[in-house]
């Protein structure tokens, strides 16, 4: 059985709920730092409607579906580490996801869940608003969903991705899959490209003052974008800005990924700025 620890803020469903209240939640390990539920309970309440969602703790991909089921959900997040395994145990999965890998949006289909991936709009959305994509080289750092959800925005947008990891053999993987490059960890020192784009978790909440990449190796890039939110500004985002580089936070393709989940779950654009003075109040700097 799957182990369930709910969101510090978490509420679960009255017995004997109404019908009509729609519900959603976010599945990883862990989730208790996410803003993923005040960020869509604002933006449920902004909209008018009657949706509830919770963030639980659940170690096994194979139970998210299960868990749907018996919850009585419309749709959930999934996030680390359980983008790429849950695959195998929905109905269908889109194209965009398939593609990439991972999927970080589950919507349910009369009795089927279909998976899907909004993280690289986000992704796509975030480096187009500071950098030209089209023709530029990115260093994309890791490996896992996100990196895939990255490295497809890059192609799709006409860059060229060149992936970094510190399993080389997983990077190498990578590549091939999605016929791009890869090079080792150490390459970063001699790498110069429009940008980089860390996916891994390294310098989320709580352990705040660790970077994945060296400060000194960062004034090889014009932009870097960190896809953790949590602190907004990371210490790898902090070394950036000291180094030159324009520093992007993942508020923005956090927010990003979260107003596309909303459009596919109810069809309606998301209350944005809503959204974004929520994760702004609860995060600190």
């Amino acid at each position: 059985m799957a182990v369930i620890h709910p969101h510090p803020e978490a509420k679960p469903p009255a017995a004997g709920e109404k019908s009509g209240v729609l519900r959603f939640a976010l599945f990883g390990d862990p989730v208790g730092h996410s803003l993923s539920p005040a960020m869509h309970r604002a933006a449920y309440a902004a909209m008018g409607l009657k949706a509830s969602y919770e963030a639980l703790r659940v170690e096994a991909a194979g139970e998210i579906v299960p868990l749907m089921k018996s919850l009585g959900l419309d749709g959930a997040g999934v996030t680390i580490p359980h983008k790429e395994a849950v695959i195998p145990f929905l109905d269908e999965v889109t194209t965009a996801a398939r593609s990439i890998g991972a999927v970080n949006t589950i919507s349910k289909r009369g009795e089927g869940f279909v998976g899907d991936n909004t993280d690289w709009l986000g992704a796509a959305g975030e480096l187009a608003e500071h950098v030209p994509i089209r023709g530029g080289t990115f260093a994309v750092l890791g490996a896992g969903g996100m990196a895939r959800a990255a490295v497809f925005a890059i192609l799709e947008r006409g860059g060229m991705p060149v992936i970094f990891n510190r399993h080389a053999d997983r990077a190498a993987a990578l590549a091939r899959e999605f016929r791009c490059l890869s090079l080792p960890l150490a390459a970063l020192a001699d790498f110069r490209a429009e940008a980089l784009i860390n996916t891994t978790p390294v310098g989320m909440y709580p352990r705040t003052e660790v970077s994945p990449v060296a400060a000194e190796l960062l004034t090889n890039f014009r932009l870097v974008l960190d896809a953790v939110y949590n602190p907004r500004t990371t210490k790898l985002l902090r070394d950036a800005a000291a180094a030159g580089c324009v520093a992007v936070s993942g508020v923005g393709l956090f927010l990003r990924q979260g107003a596309e989940q909303l459009r596919i779950w109810t069809g309606r654009e998301a209350p944005w700025e809503v959204m974004r003075r929520v994760v702004l109040a609860a995060l600190p700097e």
